[in-house]
């Protein structure tokens, strides 16, 4: 099975179950995932839920995109129902009504990304690599990473724009997560947290574990960062990098040109929608519209193709050039294809209050 849903004692436990693709998401996860969750929230018995990857290389890669990429071009519309469920289920995870731990250990990205920052317990490693690489696919930070990474600043913007990984540190400091414990207590908390007899019982165990991460690595670069970010279009940020000229800022100048100018310009646009949005599921709204619209891209299959299928991390992106996406273009795919649109159910009782910070151990 490639979700694996369990209870011990008063703890749901939800385990992804496809090490051997680092968990990446099928669209039968994503339902079974659904219905795992909604039957711990209703069920009285349960009073937290707990996320898990199987394997020792992280809790999810995302979602399984090579799906994609193999549909017979006459069926690839047909990826539109993933999506749509899979954001409504990212709605339904940040709307979740007891405590939602999930354990962000090793990689997690896009998909990954979906199903744990959106929680209100969100437990990160010094094994944490966490990073949405879309616009290294010809595609877009979506999930309702537009509202995540919106609200991180600048660390935000370079996030989306760069795809690189961030550290516990980072992730904490970006608002994607909540606390870190050592990886080697792993173990120790998924033992305590199968013998709590009520809600109070999580933080206190989180609390026990819970060690100082340290400086994040962006944190000596924020300038850098903040000066890049005053910026509206993409051209103007790449340049701002290469005037600072410290190794850092021209990485990050090399990292975003590498990626697909038509990607870059949807993510940019989707980011300043989403610092106006109201709420989540307008942010999951506008990425599904794009999401749609993508499908008809060049990018978003050579994207697919050099990353996953052949691996030559050589894309040709078309077009090629900033300066050859026009506004037009970006505002056709925002507006999308006319795809029936997610539909969003919140729970009828309040969430759980999220992590509120206490000084951690040593």
């Amino acid at each position: 099975m490639d979700l694996i849903a369990s209870r011990e004692g008063r703890l749901g436990r939800i385990l992804l179950n496809r090490p051997q693709a680092l968990n990446t998401l099928t669209l039968s996860m994503v339902r079974e995932f659904r219905r795992a969750l909604d039957a711990f929230g209703d069920d009285d018995g349960v009073c937290a839920v707990l996320v898990t990857g199987a394997g020792d290389r992280g809790l999810c890669a995302g979602g399984d995109v090579r799906i994609l990429y193999e549909l017979e071009a006459a069926h690839k519309r047909l990826f539109a129902d993933f999506w749509r469920e899979e954001y409504e289920l990212n709605a339904r995870i940040a709307s979740f009504p007891k405590p939602y731990v999930v354990i962000m250990d090793g990689i997690v990205m896009g998909g990954g990304v979906g199903i744990s920052a959106h929680g209100n317990r969100r437990v990160v490693t010094e094994r944490s690599r966490i990073a949405m690489p879309e616009v290294g696919i010809g595609f877009f930070p979506d999930v309702g990473a537009t509202r995540l990474l919106s609200r991180a600043g600048e660390i935000g913007l370079y996030m989306a724009l760069s795809a690189s990984p961030v550290t516990a540190a980072d992730a904490m400091d970006a608002g994607l997560a909540d606390l870190m414990i050592h990886s080697q207590d792993v173990e120790r908390l998924i033992g305590e947290l199968s013998t709590i007899e009520g809600a109070e019982d999580v933080d206190a165990a989180l609390r026990r574990l819970a060690r100082q991460p340290g400086r994040g690595q962006l944190s000596s670069h924020r300038r850098a960062l903040a000066e890049a970010a005053t910026h509206q279009k993409v051209v103007d940020m790449i340049a701002a990098f290469a005037r600072e000229g410290s190794e850092f800022a021209l990485r990050a100048a090399d990292e975003i040109r590498a990626k697909s100018p038509t990607a870059l310009k949807v993510t940019r646009a989707l980011l300043q929608r989403a610092g106006r949005a109201p709420d989540l599921e307008t942010c999951l709204t506008n990425e599904f519209k794009a999401a749609c619209r993508m499908l008809a891209t060049h990018d978003l299959y050579e994207g697919i193709r050099a990353a996953i299928i052949d691996k030559d991390r050589l894309p040709k992106w078309s077009p090629d050039r900033l300066d050859a996406v026009s506004d037009d273009a970006v505002e056709d795919i925002l507006a999308g294809d006319g795809t029936p649109l997610p539909t969003f159910k919140n729970w009828n009782s309040s969430p759980y209050s999220r992590w509120e910070s206490q000084p951690a151990s040593r």
